[in-house]
């Protein structure tokens, strides 16, 4: 299990390691991050959440998410703290390992 962050990342801090994802944006206004994955079917997007609860359920931080057929639209914060942190960026990088082509 990581530790948790202590603090949100800066502007800066986000902004650069956002440069390491793909597709992911910034909601100010929810002070989250957020993409909209898509697959060939449900059974993808099925597939996907289940390998990113596992990853979720063992950094023990968990997203927001929700799914409609072959999309699943997730936004990532650390709500204890208000903002993005270091376990964000890291289970966005992890999800985007898990997404196979719609």
């Amino acid at each position: 299990m990581s530790a948790r962050p202590t603090e949100a990342l800066s502007d800066t801090a986000r902004a650069e390691a956002m440069h390491t994802l793909s597709g992911w944006a910034y909601e100010p206004e929810g002070r989250c991050l957020f993409k909209q994955f898509k697959f060939k079917n449900f059974s993808g997007a099925w597939a996907f959440m289940s390998q990113s609860a596992l990853k979720a359920e063992k950094l023990n931080h968990h997203p927001d998410w929700s799914n409609a057929y072959n999309r699943v639209e997730v936004r990532l914060t650390t709500h204890d703290i208000g903002g993005v942190t270091k376990l964000d960026i890291q289970l966005a990088a992890a999800m985007d390992g898990f997404q196979s082509p719609a």
